[in-house]
């Protein structure tokens, strides 16, 4: 059976919609991604704008405003919810990591 679509998030997503709690256009996504990340993650452009949509269509970000050929999106209720989800879930793998690796050691 295959996967819910978002069921999970990838690191370029999740830091996608973790930028858009302010409003923002696609072209300042990259350099806040960067910032963010000191440059350990990065987005390619056919990749941001492909999940800009999907994302819109999805509900989790809506458009804010335009200007010329520049869309600003924002990040919605439903997109703040499934981040919150998401650092759950990461939070959880943290957990189980530090309690099997914290509990292994010295034994």
């Amino acid at each position: 059976m295959p996967r819910a679509k978002f069921q999970t998030l990838t690191e370029q997503m999740f830091y996608i919609l973790l930028c858009l709690r302010t409003p923002c256009c696609g072209i300042d996504l990259f350099d806040r991604i960067r910032q963010m990340t000191n440059g350990r993650v990065t987005v390619g452009s056919g990749t941001l704008y492909n999940l800009l949509e999907q994302f819109a269509d999805a509900g989790m970000i809506c458009e804010d405003g335009a200007e010329g050929r520049r869309r600003s999106y924002r990040l919605t209720e439903q997109g703040a919810a499934r981040l919150t989800q998401e650092c759950e879930r990461l939070s959880a793998q943290l957990n189980d990591y530090n309690r099997v690796f914290g509990e292994g050691e010295g034994q």
